[in-house]
């Protein structure tokens, strides 16, 4: 039963996260979760963003801590999403797949924002960001549209 079970729950997570083009977890539609994309490029940290300044952007809701943010976001939505739909940045590029990424995890490299699973991860990642960023733009277009 528990290797049925095994299997299943494998094989919902993997389509699931396929359908997705933003990272959102299991429950919850919140892109990044919840946190303020605009925030890492203006305060250079993470925030949590607010209900009350909130867009919806290729599928998921996007969260911000003013309208301010919210108005920079929405004139330019691709300067300000994660790469990768906010998935790890290290996974895409290493183990060509999805996985799961920690706001609290992120870099921006060249005007972009990536996000990684948890610190041991986005330390890998940082010992060659050049090489994880070419392999992951090579990767994602094909994990994308499957």
């Amino acid at each position: 039963m528990k290797i049925i079970l095994a299997v299943v729950l494998l094989f919902v997570s993997h389509f699931s996260y396929a359908a997705d083009a933003i990272y959102t977890g299991f429950f919850s539609n919140k892109a990044v979760s919840g946190y303020d994309t605009v925030a890492y490029f203006t305060d250079n940290q993470p925030i949590k963003g607010s209900s009350e300044f909130q867009v919806e952007y290729q599928g998921a809701d996007w969260f911000f801590v003013s309208k301010k943010h919210l108005d920079m976001f929405n004139a330019d939505p691709e300067k300000y999403a994660p790469q990768y739909g906010g998935y790890c940045a290290w996974a895409i590029s290493d183990q060509n797949d999805f996985a799961s990424s920690d706001p609290q995890q992120w870099a921006i490299v060249d005007g972009k924002l990536y996000l990684n699973y948890s610190k041991d991860v986005k330390e890998k990642w940082d010992a060659d960001r050049v090489l994880h960023i070419q392999q992951a733009d090579k990767n994602w277009p094909k994990l994308i549209t499957k």
